[in-house]
């Protein structure tokens, strides 16, 4: 609800929001209402960052041509060419709710990875049809295949780099925690 009142544009919809937009409004929000400075616990001690200093992810905004959310990409395995969306808000409740009705089925195994990937592909060389799509992610593809696929989604995936790093942390930083306390500071849960 905070994020859907933050949005003024009647331009904009919620529904269309990618996972980075929400995390850099997100952010905002938090900069916005209680300061640039983020005071959290890692490893026993009080650590401080400045969350005005984040950085946008590194993307290459030429493979959004026209402003499109549709992406084009050759298998390296099976050659098969196929076109791929990021998921947007909208996107990931329907993804949850498919989710939720196979939790029904698969009470032990629910198929999460092949489920998003069935939302993400949009066509296969050239067939945008639904079970088309979904009779190729559940029989054809080889996990080398989706392997790349989620390596080209995560590349052009925009976000804001939600990561801090301590002096005697791992090398690739570590993840900011964002929970209660992010936007209730005063909480101090």
């Amino acid at each position: 609800k905070l994020l859907q009142a933050l949005i003024v544009d009647e331009k904009v919809s919620y529904g269309d929001l990618l996972v980075g937009d929400k995390n850099a409004l997100l952010v905002a929000a938090r900069v916005l209402g209680y300061g640039k400075d983020y005071e959290f616990n890692y490893g026993g001690e009080e650590e401080v960052i400045d969350l005005s200093q984040l950085k946008e992810k590194d993307v290459d905004w030429s493979k959004f041509k026209g402003g499109k959310n549709s992406f084009e990409f050759e298998l390296p395995a099976s050659g098969k060419n196929i076109t791929f969306k990021l998921l947007t808000h909208t996107d990931e409740k329907k993804v949850e709710q498919e989710l939720k009705g196979l939790a029904k089925i698969h009470k032990d195994n629910v198929p999460e990875l092949t489920t998003r990937l069935k939302y993400m592909i949009t066509s296969v060389d050239g067939d945008s049809d639904s079970k088309t799509v979904r009779d190729f992610v559940d029989k054809e593809l080889l996990a080398i295949d989706s392997r790349a696929i989620r390596k080209a989604i995560s590349d052009l995936q925009p976000d804001v780099d939600l990561k801090f790093y301590p002096p005697n942390g791992p090398e690739e930083g570590v993840d900011i925690p964002i929970g209660i306390n992010f936007l209730y500071p005063d909480a101090r849960i």
